[in-house]
């Protein structure tokens, strides 16, 4: 069947070059995730409120570290784009941002975030969402982010709309969390060229 409408971004747009590090400001950075990060990560999915808002969670840093190097792989597939949020100073690992649901043929995504206990609110996802949201647009030519969080989940609801992701509408039960199915806020951003 004839395709009318050529793929905004290419295939190979993300894979063919190493995945970034991105300034993000404030004295962050965005970088790729090492397997070294593995016990940070393990050690973000213990505390109970990343539990409450995630359907996953890891039980070692065995498992951490099989994320990260999927999250390495989905880069090379460009089915998803994932980095640590670190110190530009230290790297320590303070969050994680990064794109999911990557449509290069209609440069659509979507932004999923997440900060360590310790950094919450100091605005790193705020920030994070701010840098890799320029990258994605400026960059990478991406044309629409779009960003969902349960509508219960007020912090995230302050940082979509501190990064400039209008509110669009709520999609009812749409995720099913473990203490039941959750309406989502669907924020997003259109890149204005």
């Amino acid at each position: 069947m004839p395709i009318l409408v050529p793929p905004v971004l290419p295939a190979g747009a993300l894979a063919r070059r190493a995945q970034p590090v991105i300034p993000a400001g404030d004295g962050l950075l965005l970088r790729p995730w090492h397997a070294a990060d593995a016990p940070v990560v393990h050690a973000a999915f213990q505390d109970p409120v990343q539990r409450q808002w995630h359907g996953r969670f890891t039980e070692s840093e065995d498992e951490a570290r099989d994320w990260i190097e999927t999250w390495r792989q989905d880069w090379a597939e460009e089915s998803r784009a994932t980095w640590a949020v670190a110190d530009a100073d230290t790297d320590e690992v303070v969050g994680r941002v990064g794109l999911r649901e990557i449509h290069l043929e209609d440069a659509c995504a979507e932004v999923a975030y997440w900060t360590v206990a310790a950094s919450r609110g100091r605005g790193v996802a705020v920030t994070a969402t701010e840098g890799l949201t320029r990258w994605a647009f400026e960059e990478t030519g991406f044309h629409r982010l779009e960003l969902m969080h349960s509508t219960a989940n007020e912090a995230s609801c302050r940082v979509a709309t501190k990064a400039g992701y209008d509110l669009e509408g709520t999609r009812r039960d749409c995720v099913l969390h473990q203490d039941g199915w959750h309406d989502m806020h669907l924020h997003a951003r259109v890149h204005q060229h």
